[in-house]
């Protein structure tokens, strides 16, 4: 089964050279209307003055080549089909349409096809009077041994370097010369540990790759990686491809990287490769990077590529010239990761223990109760969830009794005490729990400083639980058991009123057939019909024993 978004499969490159143009960050690009079956990319702002650059290939390879067209870099990009070089009418016209007199260089990335169709156009435009010169890229160092190496990422540093050479007015031998440079100072190498897929067709070759292998110098066409490396470990990955470019760049250069993703690797992974590169054996060479992005792709290939070009000072200024095009990576001045120093924030509450018989009394009837319950709320919590909550609460409510125990807690002082127990379930209660306890006690602290109000402090904590933690009456969630009990109390100031009001709410939970919070939200109505909610019935369990004691 295809797993490529498509709407017609026939018109699949027309429909993408679209796209690129309608959403052209600087507007200058133009499809060049010769023939439904030729796609041409030009520059809208192109006067022929200069030498003009013309690349392209097979497409599939976003952003190259048509990301590459604008001022500064290319003034063409030829498009054929996925991964099949375009006809050598499509170049021969991209040609006549963007060459002045100052004439026109192809830079043709080292496949067969692409070396014949770009290079037939090439000499049936020399008869037409065209002036007219060819570059071939062969970066890929993967086959050390290869008389015709691949062009791969490296070809967009080409683009770069010849598109500034020709901006600056330089004369077609200049321009060539110059790319030609750039060629010989390039190096590239790529892994995946997935092929592509193709439009229309199977997942196939996607899977080819055995699990938890990479193969070493994967074609951006999806040809068979040269070797295979037994390990998916992002530094020892980057360390192989840092020693292949090591045996082919000039020891003494220092170097600009291109970190290329070849379209199907995340950005969390890019940036690791990213920082594996800069602290392998190349790390100290590498003047400038260039992404992590994707530049030369292969479609969503599961992979990426590292091209290193040796800089001199031309270079070094060309690479750094501003651009007006969408696929372009600016520099980045390599330096050590900045730190900034600051003090940490550790806000954990102190206060002063005191005494006060009656409210130690109400805490150990509240941990106790909790503590207690852990098997039975357990139990409970495997019908329904994760089968833990008896030990959340159980957790959070021993490391207040111990300290309830130990005479270390604010009793005289509710604001005080509250505070701390929010502080403190925050740290031994496991999960979202313990963070909406902390926020339930925390705030119904801050209320308690300026209303004395026991009950109208909960309920403030209540609500603000309530606001983070996304729950409310009628959710299947403790707040069904905690509100009703916290506004009878309110109302009448009576315990008898809230743990009835309490148990009430509980009970309801058992016949509520949807759940909108916690893990319980994920089971259907069957699975809830008649249990009640384990954190419910904790609040229940512990306002009856508040009433009895």
């Amino acid at each position: 089964m295809s797993k490529f978004f498509m709407n017609d499969r026939k018109n699949l490159i027309n429909d993408a050279i679209d796209g690129v143009i309608l959403s052209a960050p600087h507007g200058n690009l133009a499809r060049l209307e010769v023939d439904p079956a030729i796609r041409i990319v030009v520059r809208r702002d192109w006067d022929k003055q200069q030498v003009a650059l013309i690349s392209g290939g097979g497409s599939g390879h976003e952003p190259a080549h048509v990301g590459f067209v604008g001022k500064g870099m290319l003034t063409a990009a030829v498009c054929g089909d996925v991964f099949a070089s375009p006809s050598v009418d499509a170049v021969l016209n991209a040609i006549v349409a963007v060459t002045g007199d100052a004439g026109c260089l192809l830079i043709v990335k080292n496949y067969t096809g692409d070396r014949l169709n770009f290079g037939l156009a090439a000499e049936r435009a020399k008869s037409l009077g065209y002036q007219v010169d060819l570059v071939m890229v062969g970066d890929d160092i993967s086959l050390p041994d290869n008389k015709q190496p691949r062009g791969i990422a490296g070809t967009a540093l080409v683009h770069k370097i010849a598109g500034y050479a020709a901006a600056q007015g330089q004369s077609l031998a200049e321009v060539k010369a110059l790319a030609q440079q750039a060629i010989d100072a390039t190096a590239s190498i790529g892994v995946a540990m997935a092929g592509c897929n193709l439009p229309g067709e199977g997942d196939e070759e996607s899977e080819r790759i055995a699990p938890g292998t990479v193969e070493l110098g994967l074609g951006i066409h999806g040809e068979p990686g040269v070797s295979t490396l037994e390990t998916q470990n992002s530094r020892e990955i980057v360390a192989t491809l840092v020693e292949n470019l090591q045996r082919v760049v000039d020891k003494q250069a220092r170097l600009a990287v291109l970190i290329n993703n070849l379209g199907g690797t995340s950005p969390l992974e890019m940036a690791q490769i990213t920082k594996e590169l800069v602290h392998s054996r190349l790390g100290d060479a590498i003047d400038y990077l260039i992404g992590p992005a994707p530049l030369v792709s292969a479609l969503d290939m599961k992979g990426f590529s590292l091209s290193a070009i040796a800089l001199n000072e031309t270079f070094d200024t060309a690479l750094k010239a501003e651009v007006e095009v969408a696929g372009w990576q600016p520099l980045v001045k390599l330096a050590p990761v900045p730190q900034q120093k600051a003090e940490k924030v550790s806000r954990h509450v102190s206060a002063e223990p005191s005494d006060n018989p009656q409210v130690k009394q109400v805490v150990a009837t509240v941990t106790q109760t909790l503590v207690d319950l852990e098997s039975a709320l357990n139990k409970l919590d495997a019908q329904v969830g994760d089968g833990d909550t008896g030990s959340t609460f159980a957790s959070g409510a021993k490391a207040i009794a111990e300290l309830n125990e130990a005479g270390k807690l604010p009793l005289a002082d509710l604001a005080a005490l509250f505070a701390l127990v929010g502080d403190r379930l925050a740290v031994v209660m496991g999960g979202s729990s313990g963070v909406l306890m902390s926020i339930f006690f925390t705030a119904a602290g801050k209320q308690i400083e300026e209303d004395q109000d026991v009950a109208k402090a909960l309920l403030a904590g209540l609500q603000q639980m309530k606001h983070y933690g996304g729950a409310d009456l009628g959710d299947r969630t403790l707040i069904d058991a905690l509100q009703p009990a916290l506004e009878a109390l309110d109302a009448r100031g009576d315990l008898a009123a809230a743990a009835k009001a309490a148990k009430e709410g509980a009970e309801a939970t058992a016949k509520m057939q949807k759940a909108n919070a916690g893990r319980s939200a994920y089971l259907s109505s069957n699975s809830l019909d008649g249990i009640k909610d384990p954190g419910a019935v904790a609040i229940e369990k512990v306002f009856d024993a508040l009433a009895r004691q």
